[in-house]
């Protein structure tokens, strides 16, 4: 058996990041940045208004007050996205909005609440009078206020989210550079499994693994391309792998990887390729494939569901990662306290133990094994919100701490 470590190794080598590509910003999110983002020009490009109010010299107001206001011609109002022509002189003011540009001559903006009308009707003898002093850059958003320019706003190897879509916008980036996100192929195979809605004839089971796999694949962030399902037939199995390669950047197989001489799965990749049939150190999902068909990655998983699942977190999914160009791979990794049944035997394997999670009587995050953890329990594996990390040997008695991959982050904030 290989240790997990060395597996995953062997794998992210085969599944290199994908060649960048140029895509409009606007379609850029969920993807990660390749290149720089250095801003060209200040954001903003002028300075504005923080307020709705009127834009005046401080000099003119310096003696302002409720009592005695002073009383300011106001020559011209300004509205966000315009910017007034006049130049604002000795005791006026120009009337303006919030993001509006700041007038000529104004280094102050005096907010509504703080003057009042005093005379005449807007664009002919309006007066305004001024309650209170204004101090120099008072409600003025100066140009560069949100970014200089020359700056780096975003790296490279980020990942683009709404908020950092919006950024790409705001300071002007109509085309980036990004790792597309990778095409995740997943196809079935057996004559066993029965696809819904057909009912089950005896021995029949129903492909649970190629939805949840899908499913799995488009959340990890990659398009997920639903390659059907095959009987056991190595022609068609090998043609459906072979178009699978001229659609897809990654293949996902579930089943036929132990050594059964049967198994369709290692008979096909056998003949049309140079597998690696790997038994991992881990338990659940021992049994790994490791292939390359027409240029293309294929990992192949074990057929038990919950032993696909297990394989998925800890092989394809970083490997989905990293080919997206993504620098954190692995999920959210928590300390908690053992709950009952932790303990184990020495086997040579890890163990990844489904749990939820509860907290104690101190406040303390526990993890609870849940129920059933048979590789063919999926009802009670859909319970778990993580997965213990119990390393070989006599396991983790209750109470002491154990590392668990978190599989649900909200149900973990919930616990």
């Amino acid at each position: 058996m290989l240790p997990l470590a060395e597996v995953r190794a062997l794998v992210l080598e085969r599944c290199p990041a994908l060649e960048p590509e140029p895509v409009e910003a606007r379609y850029a999110r969920g993807h990660v940045l390749a290149a720089d983002i250095v801003v060209s020009a200040d954001v903003p490009a002028f300075a504005s208004s923080g307020m709705d109010g009127f834009a005046v010299r401080t000099v003119d107001v310096a003696t302002a007050a409720t009592d005695i206001p002073v009383v300011l011609d106001v020559v011209d109002s300004v509205n966000a996205g315009r910017a007034s022509t006049r130049t604002v002189g000795p005791r006026q003011a120009i009337r303006i909005m919030t993001g509006a540009p700041v007038p000529d001559g104004a280094d102050a903006i005096v907010p509504v609440e703080m003057t009042r009308h005093s005379g005449g009707e807007r664009g002919s003898g309006e007066t305004v009078a001024i309650l209170r002093p204004s101090a120099q850059g008072q409600h003025v958003r100066p140009a560069g206020d949100d970014v200089v320019a020359g700056t780096t706003v975003i790296e490279a190897g980020t990942h683009i989210d709404v908020a950092l879509l919006g950024v790409l916008v705001a300071v002007g980036c109509h085309m980036v550079s990004v790792v597309p996100r990778p095409r995740v192929g997943v196809i079935s195979t057996g004559d066993e499994l029965v696809a819904a809605p057909r009912g089950l004839d005896a021995g029949q089971i129903r492909d649970s693994n190629r939805p949840m796999l899908l499913g799995a694949v488009s959340a990890a962030g990659a398009r997920a391309i639903d390659l059907g399902w095959v009987g056991d037939d190595v022609d068609a199995l090998a043609a459906a792998l072979r178009a699978a390669a001229t659609r897809c950047d990654l293949v996902l197989t579930s089943g036929g990887v132990s050594m059964g001489e049967a198994d369709v799965v290692k008979l096909v990749l056998d003949r049309m390729t140079d597998p690696h049939w790997l038994q991992v150190a881990i338990r659940p999902a021992k049994p790994f494939a490791l292939a390359t068909v027409a240029g293309v990655p294929l990992l192949g998983l074990p057929g038990n569901p919950v032993s696909a699942l297990v394989s998925f977190e800890l092989l394809a999914r970083p490997a989905i990662r990293h080919m997206a160009g993504h620098s954190t791979l692995d999920r959210v990794v928590v300390t908690a306290l053992a709950g009952p049944d932790l303990t184990r035997r020495p086997d040579g394997k890890v163990h990844y133990v489904r749990v939820t999670f509860e907290r104690d009587a101190d406040g303390a995050l526990v993890a609870v094994p849940i129920r059933a953890q048979g590789s063919h329990q999926l009802v009670a594996t859909a319970a778990a919100v993580g997965l213990a990390v119990v390393p070989d040997g006599d396991g983790a008695p209750e109470g002491t701490p154990v590392e668990v991959i978190v599989l649900d982050t909200a149900a973990a904030l919930r616990a």
